[in-house]
């Protein structure tokens, strides 16, 4: 079966490898047909195109837990939208879905490439990219699996207005714990404290940051969801109180780890404080997400869960996008609309 489509499926494509941060000059747009599917084979319809900051290991030729995108390439991505053409009984024609489809207007696909048929029909398309997609999940493995803090204690959170750092202070306030959120900006820590609920926000471009992280966790720290290592992360371990958890899921602050930066050693902090810090990438726990997004599904039917959308329009946003999550540019879950 098939809908009706367009003729010309526009792509972004990896054209050099980035040193750091990728940008715009990186990435070329460029014109091709739209696929038709064969055998047992899907066309999807892209009508939403996500953006995270794991893109730069993506591109990047450093060490990291993926092969980088081949040069040429469509750039890889999460997307979201509807089949348009299909030879493949289990998935018919609308059917809305998302997964790894890329930076793509149509995708062919064997359907093992679909990540889920999306269920939540009464919540918008694009939150299975953001807060019930990669990003909520993150939040929701971090505190539940990783972090576990009890109510009553003190979660501080890096990156807090972003798409991964404001639903993990959400949940972590849900479960009774108190939240404090590091972000960059006087707009930003009031959309920590007056949209997100955190009970205390700080502006780590302060001169008097640390100063304020103390004041702010007189009882020291017993649980950090890091999203960004560097100077945010050197200063909180220092307040980490007796038998915290550290949780690492991004390092957004450092722009090359090629040769790793030197900075304060961490290793007397975690003895004495009887500490524990453990990285974690989601997509070695797909065995969470379904359990994660009925969580965080209820939780925003309930009202409980707030998200924020940060959307560019068309492809030709694209290539810029990482970039601008970079630069502190976005305000919530960044994504590129296409339809």
């Amino acid at each position: 079966m098939q809908e009706n489509q367009g003729t010309v499926n526009r792509r972004v494509l990896l054209s050099r490898r980035p040193v750091g941060i990728p940008q715009a000059s990186d990435f070329v747009v460029d014109s091709a047909p739209v696929p038709k599917a064969g055998p047992g084979q899907v066309v999807v319809r892209n009508e939403w195109l996500s953006v995270e900051p794991a893109m730069r290991g993506w591109v990047n030729a450093a060490q990291n837990y993926s092969d980088p995108v081949p040069i040429g390439a469509v750039m890889r991505a999460f997307a979201a939208g509807r089949i348009v053409e299909s030879h493949c009984d289990q998935w018919p024609v609308g059917v809305p879905v998302t997964g790894m489809f890329g930076w793509q207007e149509y995708a062919l696909l064997d359907p093992k490439a679909i990540k889920r048929r999306i269920e939540e029909d009464d919540l918008p398309l694009s939150t299975s990219l953001g807060v019930l997609g990669l990003n909520g999940v993150t939040a929701h493995y971090g505190i539940f699996h990783v972090l576990k803090p009890l109510a009553g204690q003190t979660v501080v959170v890096s990156t807090a207005a972003g798409s991964v750092g404001s639903c993990a202070g959400q949940i972590a306030k849900i479960l009774g714990c108190r939240t404090v959120g590091i972000t960059g900006g006087e707009a930003k820590v009031r959309l920590c404290t007056d949209h997100f609920g955190f009970d205390v926000a700080l502006d780590y471009k302060s001169k008097d940051f640390e100063q304020h992280l103390a004041q702010a966790c007189p009882d020291g720290v017993d649980a950090y969801f890091d999203c960004t290592s560097g100077p945010v992360t050197d200063a909180v371990m220092q307040h980490l109180a007796i038998g915290a958890r550290v949780a690492v899921c991004g390092t957004v602050s450092i722009p090359n780890w090629d040769p790793p930066p030197l900075g304060p050693r961490m290793e007397r902090t975690l003895l004495v404080k009887r500490a524990r810090i453990e990285g974690f990438v989601i997509l070695d726990h797909a065995d969470k997400d379904a359990s994660a997004r009925a969580d965080l599904a209820n939780w925003i039917r309930q009202g409980k869960l707030k998200y924020l959308e940060d959307i560019s329009e068309g492809i030709e946003s694209a290539p810029d996008s990482i970039a601008g999550l970079y630069r502190g540019e976005n305000m919530g879950k960044r994504l590129i609309r296409l339809v």
